[in-house]
Formats: structure tokens, C-alpha cells, sequence
């Protein structure tokens, strides 16, 4: 039987659940999972385990994560990203780099977040996002997590590129949201890539078409979180 898990470089436009049955038909297996889904809009590493790994998902879920990341400003949607129905706002001022700046000071360290209304988060046993969709509006607690760096790597209006390190749990969706509301521009997610997930880096991953035995990794020959 098959023990391990895939470091896959994830394409946009994919599910993590896409690239989960995607595996299963290749190696041939039911028992594949994976630790921590990638929005359909991102790229980047997606940890696949396989096998007896499918039972240590929180192991590496509970990792903290490293992003990169676009934030439009200007415009709003739904879902905090281009994928829901958009609004462009007018009412503002163009925020300078050193404005930018001094907002992002607030979001550094320790804070609280709301989950997007459009998140798996199970609220009396059906996820967030279903309900979002039938246009049901649920109550989502706010949640404290941890951002160690939040690094403008670019800036020209009305993108802004970002490099982000935060704890488990966080949602990069919601946090264009709340630096759009601190700014006053309102922002989405306009671009967003995984590159790490504690240890693990987006350089050592492998494209869907070299998923196979030589690629599956375990304790054997790799460190375990």
C-alpha cells in the first residue's frame, strides 16, 4: 500500500478537491486528502497525502504558511476576490506607499479576523459557502491570528504586491478585505501563490503530470513536520 505525501504545485483555475481526484486516478487509490485547501484562484504548493499520511492532516495544517500575493484596491466583491461579483468604489483618495505603509502597521502580530462569508468553515453542520450562495448570511466569530511579516514587494495603483507569513487559519481573502476597509479603497484578491507551508517550499513541488511513485515522499527520506 501507498504511505506519503505529494508536494504539488497547484494551477490556478483548480480545486484542492480537483487535484485530490486527480491523484486518486493516477496512483490508483481512494485513501488520498489533502492538508489545506488552496482557493480555486490560487496557485502554489498544495500538500497531497496518501495512504496512513491522510491521518496526519493536521500535522501539517496547523503549519504557518507563506504567500505572495495582489490586492486590487478600488473595488469590492462579495467574496473578496475577482471570482465574485465586483463593485468598483469611486469615494476615495489614492493611498501613497507610505500611507499603505503605516495601515499594514495594524495587521502585523496578533490580530482578529473574520473568515469570509464564501469559506469552508462549518456553521450547525453546512459550510459557510453554501450558505453564502443561497444567499443566507452566516454569523462567523472572529478569530485571532498571527501575521509575521507583511512586506509591500510592489506598489502601483491600483495593485498592490505583497509577501505575506501568518498562522494557520488565516484567509488572505479576508485580510484584502480589512486592508481595503482600513485604507477606505476597498480591495480584493486579484492574485495569490503558496509559496511555503512550514518547511515546506513551493521549489521542491511537482507538476500534476510528474505525479507518481518516484515523487511520493515519507519519513523514510523527508523531514515530518
Amino acid at each position: 500500500m501507498l504511505n506519503g505525501y505529494f508536494l504539488i504545485n497547484k494551477p490556478a483555475g483548480m480545486t484542492s478537491h480537483d487535484v485530490v481526484d486527480f491523484v486518486r486516478k493516477r496512483m490508483g487509490t481512494r485513501q488520498v486528502g489533502h492538508a489545506g485547501t488552496l482557493d480555486p484562484l490560487a496557485e502554489g504548493l498544495l500538500i497531497v497525502l496518501v495512504g496512513e499520511y491522510t491521518k496526519k492532516s493536521e500535522e501539517f495544517m496547523k503549519l504557518p504558511k507563506t504567500y505572495s500575493a495582489t490586492f486590487r484596491l478600488g473595488v469590492q466583491s462579495d467574496t473578496h476576490d475577482m471570482e465574485g461579483e465586483i463593485k468598483t468604489r469611486k469615494d476615495f483618495i489614492v493611498p501613497t506607499e507610505e500611507g499603505i505603509e503605516k495601515v499594514l502597521e495594524s495587521f502585523r502580530g496578533n490580530i482578529k479576523q473574520t473568515p469570509p462569508q464564501f469559506s469552508a468553515i462549518k456553521i450547525n453542520g453546512k459550510k459557510a459557502y453554501n450558505e453564502a450562495r443561497a444567499g443566507r448570511e452566516v454569523a462567523l466569530l472572529p478569530r485571532e491570528i498571527n501575521i509575521s511579516r507583511l512586506e509591500i514587494i510592489s506598489y502601483k495603483f491600483p495593485d498592490l504586491d505583497l509577501k505575506i507569513d501568518c498562522s494557520s487559519g488565516t484567509y488572505i481573502r479576508a485580510l484584502a478585505r480589512d486592508i481595503g476597509e482600513a485604507l477606505g479603497t476597498g480591495a480584493v484578491m486579484a492574485r495569490l501563490k503558496r509559496e511555503a507551508i512550514g518547511q515546506y517550499n513551493l521549489k521542491d513541488a511537482v507538476n500534476l503530470d510528474d505525479v507518481d511513485e518516484k515523487t511520493l515522499r515519507n519519513s523514510d527520506t523527508h523531514r515530518q513536520p
